[in-house]
């Protein structure tokens, strides 16, 4: 079976696809305890981010939300699609607008932080209580090696 797989993005402002994409970060939420931040919160950091979204026929499969300074305030992908290299690619799209890409991860989070190292972050530093809840985070930064580059690079194909 073929999957048609299109990205779409919305830019600052555009919040076209923000309900999409809040229903799938709260399934993430519900199913596995991350991505936990309020209604509010996300759709105003969404509406000011440029967001990638990729879609699988009409369904949102991952998205990405970025500030201007590559920042990536949100970053998912729907369980079910996982391993597609989907998250990858939503990095290096982030990656191709930006000079720096960083982001945070709850400490406990291994899935995401086993994800962010094997395609190039280090952790830069450990931030206690970060988190609403009390929880700590690690703020990570993308390498900035060619090798990097070339590596996500094959993703935005």
């Amino acid at each position: 079976m073929s999957v048609n797989v299109e990205k779409r993005v919305d830019p600052p402002g555009d919040s076209t696809h923000a309900e999409t994409a809040w229903t799938l970060k709260e399934e993430i939420r519900m199913s596995e305890g991350v991505l936990k931040q309020r209604r509010g919160f996300f759709l105003d950091a969404y509406r000011r981010a440029n967001c990638h979204l990729l879609y699988e026929d009409d369904d949102l499969v991952g998205f990405a939300s970025a500030r201007r300074d590559g920042y990536i305030l949100f970053l998912a992908v729907a369980p079910s699609a996982r391993g597609r290299g989907y998250g990858e690619r939503l990095v290096a799209e982030v990656a191709d607008e930006n000079r720096s890409v960083s982001c945070h991860a709850r400490t406990t989070n291994d899935a995401a932080l086993d994800f962010y190292r094997h395609i190039g972050f280090s952790t830069v530093r450990r931030i206690e209580n970060y988190y609403e809840d009390g929880g700590d985070a690690y703020y990570l930064k993308l390498g900035d090696d060619a090798s990097l580059t070339d590596r996500l690079s094959k993703f935005l194909r």
